[in-house]
């Protein structure tokens, strides 16, 4: 069992950058895939990014590539997600979650989801 928290969102410019956080209690942590996904209101969740149990492997959506970064700690049981050169068109929920595939960007492959944290991007 894996219980996720998010934090770290909030309201900033066009422009500016954000660090959302997800803290993961269990000692199974360090063996799950981690990924950041978002929803707008009115659309479907969205991938963002995951990254590999050792934090080796990354991947991102077409529409962050280039400007948001996903880390882990292991030791910290965190998952970060780095958001720069944010758009409006980036304001959603962003959702933390955690899965055992890598390379799955859908939904229904993770398995532990957290209760999500707004970002705001003014124009």
């Amino acid at each position: 069992q894996v219980q996720l928290a998010e934090s770290g969102g909030g309201l900033v410019q066009a422009g500016g950058s954000l660090r959302l956080s997800c803290a993961a209690s269990g000692r199974t942590f360090s063996s799950y895939t981690m990924a950041w996904f978002r929803q707008a209101p009115g659309k479907e969740r969205e991938f963002v990014a995951a990254i590999s149990w050792s934090g080796g492997m990354t991947y991102y959506g077409d529409s962050v590539k280039g400007r948001f970064t996903i880390s882990r700690d292991n030791a910290q049981n965190t998952v970060y997600l780095q958001m720069n050169f944010l758009k409006p068109d980036d304001t959603a929920v962003y959702y933390c979650a955690a899965g055992p595939r890598w390379g799955a960007r859908t939904t229904s492959a993770y398995t532990y989801w957290g209760q999500g944290t707004q970002v705001t991007v003014s124009s």
